[in-house]
């Protein structure tokens, strides 16, 4: 066997054992988050309960509780985290992530808007519909104030003004609100939270995070070749057009499904992507399994701690991975500085 051939089979074995890892991680986490709550509770014996049929305390607090919260915290982590992996490949650049260029404040708007106008109680389909039309408007509107041939900073430019208006439009809802109990409410729901949520949820979230996730994967080929620059991904065959439909859509349903359920959840889609791609040799393709299941296992993780942490209000997840992610971003920030010394 060759020298290159042995090194392309060291690099596939050591990328199965990664996502072997991650894998492992993300089960241990969601067992964890299914286990871990505020009082005493026999995780066995109502895990026997509920694989039996019954339906004393335990079960029910198993099915109807912690499940959902765990269901949650897997699809969202793994929708951002795939969402930030991608955004930064296309964008070739290490700050793109939903929130930055204001996919999620736009999906955070659209959900707000359903909750203020009272629609979200006429049918609970009506909350991601509202989130993921706004995350749709906000790509378009993204490439639209950018230009057909805009260049990597002017999108990431024409993200901030996306994203700086979707600000600006939920504090407008803010301060239209009726009264001030309405504005808390909508306040804590923008941090970003798994409590009170149900199987209902998981149905209402699931297939337009499904068939995000199922587009953004449909890129990686596309990315691989971007890598090199956009000429010579033209020059391959990619139409760069369909990739930027594919990105567009995708991120718009996975991150509109994920935050009409869950609230405003930052940094997951960045710092994920960061702490993985070494371990993937710098290849787009590769990063966005791994980052995917790496998002799973960041928001499971700091929902778990959300419970762990005892405070009266509770902590919303949003504040926790905010908390993460802002030291990250600082140091990210000192290392590119230091590269260009």
């Amino acid at each position: 066997m060759s020298e290159i051939a042995l090194q392309a089979t060291r690099s596939a074995a050591g990328y199965r054992r990664l996502l072997g890892v991650l894998s492992l991680m993300l089960l241990v986490a969601f067992v964890l988050s299914l286990a871990i709550g505020y009082g005493p509770f026999d995780f066995g014996a109502a895990l026997n309960s509920a694989l039996s049929g019954k339906d004393d305390l335990g079960a029910l607090v198993l099915i109807e509780i912690r499940l959902p919260r765990a269901l949650l915290g897997l699809f969202v982590g793994f929708a951002l985290g795939l969402a930030g992996a991608v955004m930064q490949a296309f964008l070739r650049n290490p700050l793109a992530e939903p929130g930055i260029i204001g996919i999620s404040g736009a999906a955070a708007f659209g959900a707000v808007v359903i909750f203020y106008s009272g629609l979200s109680a006429v049918s609970s389909l009506l909350l991601p519909i509202g989130g993921i039309v706004a995350a749709l408007a906000a790509g378009l509107l993204l490439f639209a104030v950018a230009g057909r041939n805009a260049n990597t900073a002017t999108l990431i430019l024409a993200g901030i003004a996306v994203n700086s208006l979707a600000g600006a439009l939920v504090s407008l809802v803010l301060n239209l609100s009726p009264n001030p109990f309405a504005a808390t409410e909508i306040m804590f729901w923008l941090m970003g939270s798994f409590a009170d949520r149900s199987l209902t949820h998981v149905a209402i979230a699931l297939p337009p995070i499904l068939a995000g996730c199922i587009a953004l994967f449909l890129t990686s080929r596309a990315l691989d070749a971007l890598a090199l620059g956009e000429d010579t991904a033209t020059s391959l065959g990619f139409d760069l057009r369909i990739t930027r439909a594919l990105l567009v859509g995708g991120v718009a349903l996975a991150v509109g499904g994920a935050v009409a359920v869950s609230g405003t959840i930052g940094f997951v889609g960045l710092v994920v992507p960061h702490l993985l791609r070494p371990f993937v040799a710098y290849r787009p393709s590769l990063l966005l399994p791994a980052s995917a299941l790496g998002g799973a296992i960041l928001t499971l993780s700091a929902d778990i701690a959300v419970r762990l942490i005892p405070t009266q209000p509770e902590l919303k997840l949003g504040v926790v991975t905010a908390v993460i992610g802002a030291p990250f971003l600082f140091s990210l920030v000192w290392r590119m500085r230091g590269d260009l010394r």
